[in-house]
């Protein structure tokens, strides 16, 4: 007779007290199921916390739906069983890394705040680990300049995938530069609110870069590219006089349609001002000494 290791009879215990209703949710399942082991953020104390409800319910992922209601509801049936991720390109080191390779990663929390370019805002902890670790991990060449991340493209699981009209061209695909890329506070997380991502949050692993507009932080990333020219990101695309490659959170620029100078965080009935950076300036406005923000938004 075979004993039931200890930790697979957990994980058992939490799926039986998760309902019959779970069972109808293979994204909450798989959420409940993975287990993080990950280090707590102790650094940002000022901050205060979005409602977990609504940082988790209040999202953008077209490829579900462009009603964020419906996104969320859509987002119950995605499953992210077997999930892979391809890092390739300029790199001496190319991989295909499954979700325990990831959590093999030191894991840790970081409460960064979150920045929409519909001007709303979040405080959000988030769970995952610094980029740079992956990208020394697989050794870029000199000729890497740019990182490319690709969201999946299978339209039996996003519906706006496989709409007559979809909303976008997908699949979608954001880019950081390589310096960037390499800042400590860019992390790819695996986690929010110290459980698994959900999947309207972009299950199972996305990027969260907190001084960039949030579509910047690409979400159930399957390609990670190193490339030497540019690339065009989705929303650049999509409408280049309004979205640009490098979406700095940025008071002075404003959307065409409208201002950035202010901000409503989730949950709160009055606005604040932008944050230049998003508040990041510290840490990352040396990696735009020179340029103009204003010509490269």
């Amino acid at each position: 007779m075979m004993i039931t290791p200890e930790n697979l009879y957990k994980k058992r215990r939490e799926f039986l007290k998760l309902g019959v209703g779970a069972l109808l949710s293979p994204a909450l399942v798989e959420a409940k199921l993975l287990e993080l082991d990950f280090k707590t953020d102790e650094s940002a104390k000022d901050l205060k916390l979005s409602d977990e409800k609504l940082a988790t319910t209040y999202v953008n992922f077209y490829e579900f739906s462009v009603n964020k209601k419906e996104a969320v509801e859509r987002a119950k049936n995605f499953t992210t069983k077997d999930w892979e991720v391809t890092i390739s390109g300029e790199v001496e080191q190319p991989l295909k890394l499954n979700m325990q390779d990831f959590l093999a990663f030191p894991l840790e929390e970081r409460i960064y705040r979150f920045r929409c370019v519909e001007t709303w805002s979040m405080v959000v902890p988030w769970v995952g680990f610094e980029l740079r670790h992956l990208i020394e991990k697989v050794k870029p060449t000199s000729e890497a300049r740019f990182v490319k991340f690709t969201t999946l493209l299978d339209k039996q699981r996003f519906p706006d995938q496989n709409a007559l009209f979809p909303s976008l061209k997908y699949p979608y695909v954001e880019a950081l530069r390589l310096d960037e890329a390499m800042n400590p506070l860019s992390i790819l997380a695996v986690g929010m609110y110290k459980k698994p991502l959900l999947a309207q949050n972009g299950a199972p692993i996305r990027l969260v870069v907190p001084w960039k507009y949030g579509f910047k932080s690409i979400k159930s990333i399957v390609k990670i590219e190193f490339v030497k020219e540019q690339p065009i990101s989705t929303w650049q695309a999509y409408a280049p006089d309004e979205y640009g490659f490098y979406a700095n959170v940025n008071p002075k620029v404003s959307h065409p349609r409208w201002s950035q100078a202010d901000e409503r965080a989730l949950g709160e009935f009055f606005t604040k001002p932008t944050l230049l950076f998003n508040g990041y300036e510290k840490e990352v406005a040396h990696l735009y000494d020179g340029m103009d923000l204003k010509v490269n938004f």
